[in-house]
């Protein structure tokens, strides 16, 4: 069953961390099957407030979603989008 990440920005702390996250974060990728459905795209906020941004990457599965999250090649590069801003990160399974 699909399984998607969903990531929302709620706030920028360090711009410069969250520029060395973008640069690296796409080598992370390598040797999973991750499939990138919308990556700060214009939003029209139907409730709540507006996240500063939204990304949503697709698995083939949960299992698949949790390889590359706790990858070591992931974990070392998100330490970078922890210091640069706060975020949401989902995972919800499909139906």
């Amino acid at each position: 069953m699909a399984t998607y990440i969903v990531f929302t920005r709620e706030s920028t702390q360090d711009q410069t961390e969250l520029d060395a996250y973008q640069a690296k974060v796409g080598a992370s990728f390598a040797g999973h099957p991750i499939k990138v459905l919308a990556a700060y795209g214009p939003q029209q906020v139907l409730e709540g407030p507006a996240p500063e941004g939204v990304v949503i990457v697709e698995f083939p599965d949960t299992p698949s979603a949790r390889a590359w999250y706790d990858s070591p090649e992931y974990q070392t590069v998100v330490q970078h989008r922890f210091r640069g801003a706060t975020y949401r990160a989902v995972l919800v399974e499909g139906v």
